[in-house]
C-alpha cells in the first residue's frame, strides 16, 4: 500500500487541473486509521520530500495532536515489545540509504503475486541478498477445491524464480518437510540451521547462519514453517551487523517488506543483540538524537534518562487484523 499511496499522491500532485487546489491528508479518529495514515504520510516525507524521520515524524505531532498508537506484532495478548512511527521511519531512511528499494522501477504487480500463498508466499527483503519465503512441502496441494490459504508448493515450484534471479542458496529453519536433494539436484546449496518453531535460534545457529549468508556469492533464500518468526529473526540478525540497523529498525523493516516477521519473545531476543553488533566497530556507532525536551532512546521513547535498554510502552488495545500496508500487510498489531 505504501507504493500505491506515493504513486497516487504523486500523480494528484502533478496533474494540470489540480495545479492549484489543496490536497487533503485525512484519516478517521480510529487510532488504528490514525497510525496507518501518519505512517503513509510521514513515509512519503522521508522518501520524495527529502525530509529526515525525525522532520517528517515532528510535523505528525506538532499542536495538540494525540500521541499515535504503537505498532505490534502479530501474535495475540499482552504486547511486551512495540515499534513506533519514527522507529518505522528509521527504518524507511535505512532502506533508502542501503538501496533496499526504488519506487522509480519497483514492481508491484510482481511484488503482490509473488506473496500470495497460491503464487510461493515470498518476498524480498534485502534485493539480491535475502528472501523470506514459505517452507515448501514434499508435494504440491493444487487438487480442485483446496483453498488458496493452504496451497501447498514444492522446492521446484521455485526453481525457475530463483534462477532467474540468482538464489544460490536455500536455508531450512524447520523440520524437514521435503528432501533437501530436491534443490541440490537443481544446482542450489541447502542448509539445515532447526530450532523450535516460535523460539530463538541459539549462539551457534546464529553464527552458521551469519556464515553461511556472508559467504554465499548470490542471494540466500530463507524459510521456517512460515517464512515469518525464525526466518525474520535471523535475517534481523544480519541487517543489524552488516547495515548498522537497530533492532526497531530492523524488525519494521521485515515487517514492510513480509508482514508478521518476528514473533513474541524473538524481538526481545533481536534487542539484546543489539549491543553485540553496535559494540563492534563502536567508533562508528551513530548519535542518539534528541527531540525537543524529551529523552531519546535510540531503541524507543524512553520515559527515563539514559536508557541504554529501551524501556517502552504497551498497550492490550491493539488488534492483530488491522492493515497497514494492504489486506495482508502490517498494521498498528503487526508491524
Amino acid at each position: 500500500m505504501l507504493y500505491r499511496y506515493c504513486h497516487k499522491l504523486n500523480r494528484k500532485l502533478k496533474a494540470p487541473n489540480l495545479a492549484k487546489k489543496c490536497i487533503v491528508h485525512y484519516t478517521t479518529e480510529d487510532q488504528h486509521k490514525r497510525a496507518n495514515a501518519a505512517m503513509l504520510i510521514g513515509s512519503y516525507a522521508v522518501i520524495y520530500l527529502n525530509k529526515s524521520p525525525e522532520e517528517a515524524f515532528r510535523l505528525l505531532t506538532s499542536g495538540n495532536s494525540p500521541t499515535f498508537l504503537p505498532f505490534r506484532d502479530a501474535s495475540y495478548g499482552w504486547a511486551e515489545y512495540s515499534i513506533s512511527i519514527l522507529d518505522c521511519l528509521h527504518a524507511i531512511e535505512k532502506a533508502i540509504k542501503f538501496n533496499f528499494f526504488d519506487f522509480s522501477d519497483f514492481d508491484v504487480d510482481e511484488y503482490e503475486h509473488y506473496e500470495r500463498v497460491e503464487n510461493g508466499d515470498f518476498n524480498w527483503i534485502i534485493p539480491g541478498k535475502f528472501i523470506a519465503f514459505c517452507g515448501p512441502h514434499s508435494t504440491k496441494n493444487e487438487e480442485e477445491g483446496a483453498l488458496l490459504l493452504t496451497r501447498q508448493h514444492t522446492p521446484e515450484s521455485y526453481f525457475n524464480y530463483f534462477r532467474e534471479y540468482d538464489v544460490t542458496t536455500i536455508v531450512r529453519l524447520n523440520k524437514r518437510i521435503y528432501d533437501a536433494a530436491r534443490f541440490t539436484r537443481g544446482g542450489f546449496q541447502h542448509r539445515d540451521l532447526f530450532f523450535t518453531d516460535g523460539s530463538t535460534p541459539s549462539d551457534l545457529i546464529m553464527e552458521r547462519f551469519l556464515n553461511i549468508s556472508e559467504a554465499t556469492s548470490g542471494a540466500v533464500a530463507v524459510h521456517c514453517k512460515a517464512g515469518l518468526g525464525r526466518t525474520g529473526t535471523l535475517i534481523a540478525c544480519y541487517m543489524m551487523k552488516h547495515y548498522r540497523m537497530t533492532a526497531h529498525e530492523s524488525i519494521a523493516w521485515l515487517r514492510i517488506c513480509r508482514p508478521g516477521c518476528v514473533i513474541g519473545h524473538q524481538q526481545t531476543w533481536v534487542e539484546r543483540l543489539v549491543g553485540k553488533y553496535y559494540m563492534q566497530n563502536s567508533n562508528i556507532i551513530e548519535s542518539v538524537t534528541v527531540l525537543s525536551n524529551e529523552f531519546f532512546c535510540p531503541f524507543f521513547f524512553c520515559p527515563a534518562n539514559n536508557c541504554k535498554c529501551g524501556c517502552r510502552r504497551t498497550s492490550t488495545t491493539m488488534r492483530t487484523t488491522a492493515s497497514l500496508w494492504g489486506s495482508s500487510a502490517l498494521s498498528p498489531s503487526t508491524v
